[in-house]
């Protein structure tokens, strides 16, 4: 289903659509859907990272502590040998 949309361009970005829908030839209505739909992933994508490093730096502190407790076991697993 679309949704009507009234939608105001600056006058350089107007004009420049303009040039490129002459040399790609498709309809205006689609080459301004799929910029906005590529937009949309371009911003979850900045989100998710954005989510991800938060996580991150969350876990951090606590996965330096398992990795260190890791390197004892290790290595006192080796001297056993």
């Amino acid at each position: 289903m679309s949704k009507p949309l009234s939608l105001k361009l600056d006058e350089s970005i107007f004009h420049e659509t303009e040039k490129l829908l002459k040399i790609v030839n498709i309809p205006r209505n689609s080459y301004i859907n799929k910029a906005v739909d590529h937009y949309n992933h371009l911003i979850k994508r900045k989100i998710l990272a954005k989510k991800l490093k938060i996580e991150s730096l969350a876990v951090k502190s606590n996965s330096t502590e398992v990795l260190k407790d890791f390197e004892v076991t290790l290595n006192d697993d080796l001297w056993k040998l």
